[in-house]
Parts: C-alpha cells; sequence; structure tokens
C-alpha cells in the first residue's frame, strides 16, 4: 500500500474516490461541502431525503458527482461531531477501507484527517488512519492453498492536510504509521502461525532476519547449553518436555545519540506452544495456546517499527522462548528449580510457565544495566476475568513508568489498566519446601503472578503488562491482534519527544 500526503481541494482532486465525513444530524464536514457545493446540492439533497443521517460507520457512495475530478464519494458518518475519540475514529477509518475494498476502490484520498478529535493533530490521525487501515485489510492466507488477492485491491490512499505548510508533518507522521502498522503486521503473521511451524528456533530465525535489514540491530542467540551455564534452572525447567530447544533472543537496537544511553528493554514471553505440560491444559481451545508467544512477536514487531523509523534511541528486545509439553522428562507438580538469580522455584503448577522463563530473562536483562525494563506476557487468564478483552493488565514497581504507559496507551488507543501491586499479596507465593512457589492460589492470579516477576527486578524500574485478554480473538474474529505493540511504540516516541 502506497500512503502519500497533499492539500487541495476535494472537488479537484483527480483521483477514484475522495473520502468524506457526516455528522450527526446530517451535518457536512467542510469536505462534504465543498463537494456539495460544486455539485449543485446534491450532498445536501440526498442527506435531506435521509440516505445519510451521520450515525457512526453508516456510509454512503456516491458516482459520477457533477462538478467533480473523482469517479466516486464515499460519505461516512461519524456521530456527534464532539464526541469522536480514539476508538471512534479508528472505526470510521476501518469502515473505509473495507467499504473501498468491496467496491474495487484502487486508488483513495482521504478527507478524514479534518474530523475532530480532541486533543489530536493532523499528524496524530494520519499515523491512526494507516494503523486502522492496516488492520481493515489485514488477511491470513500464508498457508491456504488459494492465495488469490481481490480483484482490485487498494494500493493508494492520500491524506488531506490544511496546507502546504502541513506537509512534512504529514509525511512523518505516514513514515511512523507505516513502521507501526508493519510492526503490528509482523506480531501477527508471528501469533497466527501454527506451533509446528512457529517454534523457537523459527523466532530466532526471524530475529535473524530483521537484522539484516537494519544496521543500527545486532541480534544475539543463547542456546540450551548456554543457558545453562548461566544458571536458567527456571527457564530450562519448561523447554525439558519439549523437543524443540529452547532460545533466548537478544535484539539490540542503538542508535542514540550517546552510545552509552541506559536502554529501554522489553522483555517478551515466547511460548510458541502452551499444552500446560503435566498440568495439561483442557482440550477445548487448546489450539489457541499457540498464541501465547504474542508477547515475543509484540517485541519482535515494536523493535522492527523503531528501527524502520530510525529513532534516536536505544532499546534490547529480550525473548525467551520455548514450547511447555508433557514429555517423560518434563517439570512435575512439586519440583524444585533454582533460577538464574540463585532463588529457589516450587513448580506447583506446569502451566504457569510463562513466569518461570521471564524470571530468568528479567535477571538475563540486568547485564544491560536498564533504564526501565518493561515485560509483556500472555500470563493469566485471571487477566481476562479481570479486565475482560479490552485493556491490557498493567503492574510494576516504579509510578513514572506506570503513568507514561498508562499515557501512550490512551494516546494510540491500545489502552492498559493499572491493578495493585501491593506486599500484602507477596505471602500467597509462600512455600515450606522452596523461596518461593510458582502460583499464588485461586485469588488475584494477575496480581500474585505480577507479585513473582517483581523477585526478579529489584534493580531496576520495571512493568508487566499482562496481555492474556488482548494479544488474539477468539470465534468468528480468531486471530492474533498485534498489541501491544502500538502502546509500545507510543511509549518509546514518546520517551524520544520529550528529550
Amino acid at each position: 500500500m502506497e500512503y502519500t500526503v497533499k492539500s487541495g481541494s476535494p472537488e479537484k482532486q483527480r483521483i477514484g474516490c475522495v473520502v468524506a465525513a457526516v455528522y450527526l444530524p446530517r451535518k457536512l464536514s467542510p469536505a462534504a461541502r465543498l463537494l456539495d457545493e460544486a455539485s449543485g446540492g446534491a450532498i445536501s439533497n440526498l442527506i435531506r431525503r435521509g440516505e445519510l443521517e451521520g450515525d457512526l460507520g453508516s456510509t454512503l457512495l456516491l458516482h459520477n458527482l457533477d462538478n467533480t475530478l473523482c469517479d466516486r464519494v464515499l460519505l461516512i458518518g461519524c456521530g456527534k461531531e464532539k464526541e469522536i475519540d480514539v476508538n471512534a475514529y479508528r472505526k470510521i477509518n476501518s469502515v473505509m477501507a473495507t467499504t473501498l475494498e468491496n467496491n474495487g476502490a484502487t486508488e483513495v484520498a482521504s478527507y478524514l484527517t479534518e474530523i475532530p478529535v480532541k486533543r489530536r493533530d493532523t499528524g496524530w490521525k494520519i499515523r491512526q488512519s494507516i494503523e486502522a487501515i492496516d488492520t481493515a485489510l489485514y488477511n491470513f492466507n500464508q498457508l491456504k492453498s488459494d492465495k488469490t488477492p481481490p480483484r482490485r485491491p487498494l494500493r493508494k490512499f492520500v491524506f488531506s492536510v490544511s496546507g502546504r505548510g502541513q506537509l512534512m508533518e504529514g509525511e512523518k507522521a505516514v513514515r511512523e504509521g507505516m513502521a507501526i502498522a508493519s510492526g503490528i503486521h509482523l506480531a501477527k503473521d508471528l501469533g497466527n502461525l501454527p506451533g509446528n511451524i512457529c517454534t523457537p528456533t523459527y523466532l530466532a530465525k526471524q530475529a535473524m532476519r530483521i537484522e539484516q535489514q537494519y544496521p543500527n540491530l545486532a541480534v544475539n542467540i543463547l542456546e540450551e547449553e548456554d543457558m545453562e551455564e548461566l544458571g536458567m534452572g527456571a527457564l530450562l525447567s519448561v523447554s525439558r518436555g519439549s523437543r524443540q530447544p529452547a532460545k533466548l533472543i537478544t535484539l539490540e537496537y542503538n542508535n542514540a545519540e550517546n552510545p552509552e544511553q541506559k536502554p529501554i528493554v522489553l522483555v517478551g514471553k515466547g511460548v510458541t506452544f502452551d499444552s500446560g505440560g503435566i498440568s495439561l491444559k483442557p482440550g477445548a481451545s487448546m489450539d489457541e495456546m499457540k498464541f501465547d508467544m504474542c508477547g515475543a512477536a509484540s517485541v519482535l514487531g515494536a523493535i522492527s517499527a523503531v528501527a524502520e523509523m530510525q529513532l534516536p534511541t536505544h532499546v534490547v528486545g529480550i525473548i525467551p522462548t520455548v514450547e511447555n509439553m508433557p514429555d517423560g522428562s518434563a517439570s512435575k507438580p512439586g519440583d524444585i528449580v533454582t533460577s538464574m538469580s540463585g532463588q529457589t522455584i516450587e513448580i506447583l503448577n506446569t502451566d504457569a510457565e510463562g513466569r518461570l522463563i521471564l524470571c530468568d530473562a528479567l535477571t538475563y536483562a540486568e547485564k544491560y544495566k536498564p533504564d526501565v525494563c518493561i515485560d509483556i506476557a500472555t500470563l493469566t487468564g485471571a487477566c481476562i476475568v479481570a479486565l475482560g478483552a479490552h485493556p491490557a493488565g498493567l503492574l510494576g514497581n516504579h509510578n513514572p513508568l506506570i503513568n507514561d504507559l498508562l499515557g501512550a496507551g490512551k494516546t494510540s488507543g491500545d489502552r492498559c489498566w493499572e491493578l495493585p501491586l501491593w506486599d500484602d499479596y507477596q505471602e500467597q507465593l509462600d512455600s515450606n519446601f522452596a523461596d518461593m512457589a510458582n502460583i499464588g492460589g485461586k485469588g488475584a492470579g494477575t496480581i500474585t503472578a505480577a507479585c513473582f516477576l517483581s523477585r526478579f527486578t529489584k534493580k531496576y524500574h520495571w512493568a508487566h503488562l499482562d496481555i492474556a485478554g488482548v494479544a488474539w480473538k477468539s470465534g468468528k474474529e480468531k486471530g492474533a491482534t498485534g498489541r501491544p505493540v502500538s502502546l509500545l511504540t507510543q511509549y518509546i516516541l514518546d520517551r524520544v519527544n520529550d528529550k
């Protein structure tokens, strides 16, 4: 898809389709008014007849309006003008993309950038448009025998800006939007691949493929023998039951003005398939456990987006990746393992494996002396019970980091919500036989999982994103969402822009 920006009046756009907004109740946007005036009131006449009220997501496609140079005009209902928020704006753009694709449009000029969204500028609207369009048109057909694309696929979007003075800002927003959308696309593709293809070795190869694209990116892969030497007994206890060898993937992007700048470290859970191990999961929906590596996918997506934008910053991605299977040599409930930190862990449930691989990765992160460290994991079903499928769960040991992530979530529309990380919960992890247990009982499962991780993050500022409810969708729309790539990249962009 080609994206570009342009200033100019909508009726003078020589292009396949022009898109403009209509608000409730039957109120034309500035672009729609200009098209209406050029066509001698054709649009307002249709609106008066009730063809389009302006309800959010409603559409009206018009052909060959008089005195306009475009072939078609698509009017999109946006709801009440003063009530349009991030989600509504994304929905409007999604409706635009799917409507145009279904009607065979190939080149489009969008005037949706003039829609007012509170405290959001044109650059933000262009970025959000590109993300929404890419999401709406995403189709995972890599493993289908019929890969036939749409008969006339969309191939060009032109975003309107109010004047030539906004062209540079618009072009910058296009570059950022395309980079973020590409990172989301990558995370979705990796998440949607089945476990027999997307193994720990496959993820390592993908990291090396990304490395070849960007000169400021370096990748290192630790094998099981390397992890054994480092004392990563918690991580290796999970891979013991699988024929797929574990990997610890590190990606380091450094384009900072000061090469000694402390990095932002992202740690992504990479369980490429989670059977639950000896604590076997129920068979229903177990196929969705291929999505248990979406934390890892989001780290790869975010770092590729940062590298594509060539941001002047230092970011390290650490991906512990394993397969959790119930082999004869797999860990058993009651086994005790020693983590890289030296702390011992009683494994009461082998299906609480994500925290076992993360704890060693979080200890490994100390070598980079992080400015902040954020781990991303499809960690607990309890998070879905608590928050549903809308925000990711957020916990951490540093309030400024928590607040920055909450703010980045609001800006990006990829939201998170803070849960308490109080010492009161720590005693639920008490063990009679080891320093801690790997589960904390029935209550507050998301919080006790974060309490477990907090015991390995005392040497730096840390936040934990539990993405179990947002990383993929079930049912008819089954598939990876690519979250929270947008949140992570927005956080990094905010850090860069604040300097």
